[in-house]
């Protein structure tokens, strides 16, 4: 399989916001922690920029790690891939050794491997199984989501997940085409969708069945509790003066990245305090004004780059114990 179809999304600007805590100027070996690795793109970039580092990569996808395995190769034991989910990062951190880290990196959304592998039932453009599963050995399938879960939960689903404005009306149809037959794979599905939304809806923004898969997708894998728990534990991670670059595709994913670094950059001093002491000074400080976007030269060139969001932050304070 070709590596170059990968284009990593905002790349030059990752490596611009971590860059001042990955230069020679800091500890000696710096180690930047890349917990969504896919095929490696983002990885090997900083590998190459930052020739001191130690990379650490998570990834729940075996064959990610496999592939990325063979692409970083060339830097030896400066790279750790890890089959694990990003919010085991503490864990990982411990039976390594490493108490703080200097830089981490999240990618989210799915990799272009899975989008790109049709058997793995990601994409709504092809006809394929619909499984979703970023590691395939463990978990239930999308296919069992549409075909067991209750008819209510389905509606929270698509409306919390996939921002699906006609949530009720696709339910419906999903709920009487599964009693015929149960589904199995993605075309159907795309087909039934289609079938029932209005004709206004169809017009607008891409793909209609866009939301629906999006929505499955983060269910069967359980992104946004994983990514409820793991930013968190990143900024924990972090040494003084390390940074977190975090790419985001979607506003649920955004709005939680947003959450933890505003908390994190705020006082926790209670008000009307006339000096605020250490202990409440904020933990973090924005390195980004609100979310920046992908260039329109970088989203013509790379079409998945588009709903792309990143937000940066720097550790600038230990916790209080």
């Amino acid at each position: 399989m070709s590596q170059t179809r990968h284009v990593p999304v905002m790349l030059q600007r990752c490596l611009d916001l971590l860059a001042p805590a990955l230069e020679p100027s800091g500890p000696p070996q710096p180690v930047v922690v890349d917990c969504t690795l896919g095929l490696g793109g983002h990885s090997e970039a900083l590998l190459s920029t930052f020739p001191s580092v130690r990379l650490i990569a998570l990834d729940r996808d075996k064959e990610a790690l496999r592939l990325s395995g063979e692409r970083l190769a060339p830097y030896g034991d400066r790279a750790t891939l890890v089959h694990a989910v990003y919010d085991e990062l503490p864990e990982v951190l411990a039976r390594l050794g490493i108490p703080k880290v200097q830089g981490v990196l999240f990618d989210l959304g799915v990799s272009s491997m899975q989008l790109d592998e049709a058997e793995r039932g990601f994409a709504y453009a092809q006809d394929a199984p619909l499984d979703m599963r970023m590691d395939q050995t463990t978990g239930i399938s999308a296919a069992e989501v549409l075909n067991t879960y209750p008819p209510g939960e389905l509606v929270r689903i698509l409306r919390a997940y996939g921002e699906e404005k006609q949530a009720k009306r696709i339910v419906s149809a999903i709920v009487r085409e599964r009693e015929k037959k149960p589904f199995s794979n993605s075309a159907r599905l795309v087909e039934l969708i289609r079938d029932s939304l209005p004709q206004a809806a169809k017009r607008t923004g891409g793909n209609p069945a866009k939301r629906t898969f999006q929505a499955l997708r983060i269910e069967v894998n359980g992104e946004l509790s994983v990514l409820e728990r793991a930013i968190p534990a990143a900024v924990q991670s972090l040494a003084v003066g390390g940074r977190i670059a975090v790419l985001s595709y979607h506003s649920l994913e955004d709005r939680l990245v947003k959450q933890v670094f505003a908390a994190g950059a705020a006082t926790t001093a209670p008000p009307g305090l006339p000096v605020v002491p250490e202990r409440y000074q904020p933990r973090l400080k924005l390195l980004t004004r609100g979310a920046e976007l992908p260039t329109e030269e970088e989203v013509a060139e790379n079409r998945r780059a588009a709903p792309a969001r990143l937000r940066g932050a720097q550790r600038i304070r230990e916790e209080e114990r």
